[in-house]
């Protein structure tokens, strides 16, 4: 059966899909301008988004004390400052015991890569020693390659480190504010804003601090789980280096999935050159047996679906934000695509028909035209 093509259906269905398109085109335009504007005044936002993520780490104690009848400012004031105490004691651990061991890591992984390339050229692999120097050749050279950034990066260093302290110093300073202030700042908001969006505006807000809050407390409590238990691994191994390799297993919990492998990664190498490959391997089904323990039962149990990402979109946000904007950028892509899914879901919610209004205003397929 041949179907012949309604010249005016056609016609409608190219005007819509142009209208469609210039619409989408407009709003990919939009949000360009927006992320340009973004990047133009990151020396100011980037310190806003650190506070922001502290403020919900250490928001409990401060609404803690405050419930307690603690004035605003001073609970804001003590909260602020035992978190710079502990921070500067946390620093001081982990540099102590790193620079106390240079000197015996450095050994080690000279060692550690000659045991390698012994056991590579034997069997199984039978790999030959032009091979494995043609690798360590291709090493070297990009090695060098990224000396040469490094360099050319160690030279602007003066302004780097600058930078990082005075965003540190920002951060902290607005982190006292958002503790002290933070409650009256939906009100606020909602005075501001003309009709509708006084609603909407305080509600989106309300609801993305919310997940934020849920995110950074459900990710620092996991990354404590299992920096306890791999540093106590570790310590019952021998492994060098225990406290820094738990800060980092701690920290880079905030970076789902990359994070865990990467310090996971770092603790199995260091056990290698080290240790020597037993306790490496001991290492690596201590780090597995931890991180499967994490999957199936602390974050289930902590996060419960807080974010409403599938892990296949938490893995995606992260290789983009990765690519994008490096380390900072895999750090803010679950909690930007976190913020991204309330505000659709609450655009969703909105702009949604429901099915009495659905029936109500359009016919049914096949259904006679109203008389």
């Amino acid at each position: 059966m041949s179907v012949i093509l309604s010249s005016r259906r056609t016609a409608a269905a190219l005007r819509t899909s142009a209208r469609v398109s210039a619409e989408l085109l407009v709003v990919l335009v939009m949000t360009a301008v927006a992320l340009w504007v973004l990047g133009r005044m990151w020396s100011v936002v980037w310190p806003v988004v650190v506070a922001l993520l502290l403020t919900t780490l250490t928001w409990p104690l401060a609404a803690f004390l405050r419930r307690k009848g603690w004035p605003a400012a001073l609970a804001a004031s003590v909260v602020t400052v035992l978190f710079v105490l502990v921070t500067a004691g946390v620093v001081a651990l982990i540099a102590v015991p790193v620079a106390s061991q240079s000197g015996e890591l450095v050994d080690g992984v000279g060692e550690g890569v000659q045991r390698l390339r012994a056991w590579a050229a034997g069997p199984p692999l039978n790999i030959g020693d032009d091979q494995i120097a043609g690798a360590f050749d291709a090493a070297t050279a990009r090695l060098q390659s990224s000396l040469g950034s490094t360099v050319s990066t160690v030279a602007t260093g003066v302004g780097t480190i600058f930078n990082g302290l005075l965003t540190a110093v920002l951060a902290l300073f607005l982190m006292f504010f958002f503790l002290k202030d933070g409650p009256r700042f939906l009100p606020w908001l909602a005075r501001q804003l003309p009709g509708r969006l006084a609603t909407d505006v305080p509600v989106v807000a309300a609801r993305g601090w919310k997940t934020l809050a849920s995110f950074v407390r459900s990710q620092a409590f996991v990354g404590l789980l299992d920096a306890v238990f791999i540093g106590l691994g570790l310590w019952i191994v021998g492994v060098p280096l225990v406290l820094p390799l738990a800060v980092l297993t701690f920290v880079s919990a905030f970076v789902p999935i990359v994070g865990a492998l990467f310090a996971g990664l770092v603790a199995v190498l260091i056990a290698l050159v080290s240790n020597g490959l037993t306790d490496a391997l001991i290492v690596l089904a201590i780090i597995v047996l931890v991180q499967q323990l994490e999957g199936n039962v602390f974050q289930p149990m902590i996060q419960s679906r807080g974010l409403g990402l599938h892990a296949a979109v938490v893995l995606l946000a992260v290789t983009l934000g990765g690519s994008l904007a490096g380390v900072v950028g895999s750090l803010l892509a679950v909690p930007a695509a976190a913020l991204i899914a309330v505000v659709w879901n609450y655009l969703r919610d909105q702009l949604g028909e429901t099915p009495h209004e659905s029936t109500a205003d359009e016919p049914l397929p096949g259904s006679p035209a109203p008389s």
